[in-house]
C-alpha cells in the first residue's frame, strides 16, 4: 500500500489551478493554429488570429487566458490500494483550489447558495467526481468551466426509436441554440446512454479528452466526424461572426442504458477549453 500526504495533493491542485487558467493544453493550441489555416472567412481568420494573440499576451503578462476563470471541476481517479494521510481528500482539493485562486489572483466566481448568491471569496467549493480504480495512484484532472458555455448545456431524454438521427438532431439543436453565446470556436462534449445524470457527466468529461485520442467504437468515431462537419456548416463561425470554424472538435462518450431510454447530453466549452492532468 502506498501512502500519500494531503499537503502534496493540496499543493498540486494549487499549481494546476494557476497553470490551467494561464495556458491552453497543447492539443487546443494546435487545433486553434490549424483553424487559422483552414478557416474560409477572412473575418473568421482575423478573429482566430486575435485569439492566438490573446494567448501570447496572457503568457507574456502572466494573466488568465479568459476573464472567467470558471468553477473548478475535477475528475479524480483514486487507486484502491492508495492510503491518503493527513486529512480528507475532498478537503485537500478544496484547499488547493482556495490557494490557487487567491494566491494566483484568479477571479472568484462561486456563490455559496444558488438563491442568496453570496460569493464564497475563494472559488470553493469545487465540483469533484471520484472514480475508484485499480492500483495505488492518484490521477487528478481539472477542467475550470466558465458559464458562458456551461449555460448552453442540454440534456435530451430521447426514445430508443429516435435512434442515431435523433442523436444527430439533438447535437445540432444544442449547438445552433448556443450560437455565439458559447464563445466559438467551441469544443462539443456529448454523452450518450446511461441515465439522466450519467449522460451529463460523460458529456462534461468528454471535453477533457485529447483530440488525438479517438473512440474505439466505429459508429462513435463516424458520428464525431459527421457532427463536426455539420456543425461547421452552420455558419456560426469564430466569435459568432460567421465562418467555417464553429467547432474544433466533437468528443463523444457512451455507456450502457435502459431498454426504454436514450439519454443524450451536450456540454459545450468555449475556445479556452481548459484541462490539465496530474498523476501522483
Amino acid at each position: 500500500m502506498k501512502n500519500l500526504q494531503t499537503e502534496i495533493i493540496r499543493d498540486t491542485v494549487k499549481e494546476m489551478c494557476i497553470q490551467a487558467n494561464h495556458y491552453l493544453s497543447e492539443d487546443m493550441n494546435l487545433a486553434l493554429k490549424k483553424a487559422v489555416d483552414t478557416e474560409k472567412s477572412e473575418l473568421g481568420k482575423k478573429i482566430l488570429t486575435q485569439l492566438q494573440e490573446n494567448l501570447t499576451i496572457a503568457d507574456k503578462e502572466q494573466i488568465p487566458i479568459c476573464q472567467d476563470t470558471g468553477m473548478a471541476v475535477f475528475f479524480v481517479e483514486v487507486g484502491q490500494e492508495l492510503h491518503i494521510e493527513g486529512g480528507l481528500l475532498t478537503d485537500a482539493i478544496n484547499e488547493g483550489v482556495r490557494l490557487g485562486y487567491t494566491e494566483g489572483y484568479l477571479r472568484k466566481s462561486v456563490v455559496g447558495d444558488p438563491i442568496e448568491r453570496v460569493n464564497t471569496g475563494d472559488n470553493t467549493p469545487a465540483i469533484i467526481h471520484y472514480d475508484l480504480v485499480a492500483g495505488d495512484g492518484l490521477k487528478i484532472t481539472l477542467a475550470p468551466k466558465g458559464f458562458g458555455s456551461e449555460n448552453m448545456s442540454r440534456v435530451f431524454m430521447l426514445k430508443p426509436a429516435d435512434g442515431i438521427e435523433g442523436i444527430k438532431n439533438a447535437i445540432l439543436t444544442a449547438v445552433s441554440d448556443a450560437g455565439p453565446n458559447a464563445c466559438p470556436p467551441m469544443v462539443v462534449g456529448v454523452g450518450i446512454g446511461g441515465t439522466f445524470e450519467k449522460s451529463a457527466l460523460m458529456a462534461k468529461q468528454a471535453l477533457t479528452r485529447e483530440f488525438s485520442a479517438r473512440p474505439d467504437i466505429p459508429w462513435v468515431k463516424e458520428l464525431e466526424d459527421e457532427m463536426l462537419e455539420k456543425i461547421n456548416k452552420l455558419g456560426i463561425g469564430p466569435g459568432g461572426l460567421g465562418g467555417t470554424t464553429t467547432a474544433l472538435a466533437v468528443n463523444i462518450n457512451t455507456y450502457a442504458t435502459h431498454i426504454a431510454g436514450l439519454p443524450v447530453a451536450i456540454n459545450i466549452c468555449c475556445h479556452v477549453n481548459r484541462h490539465i492532468t496530474r498523476k501522483l
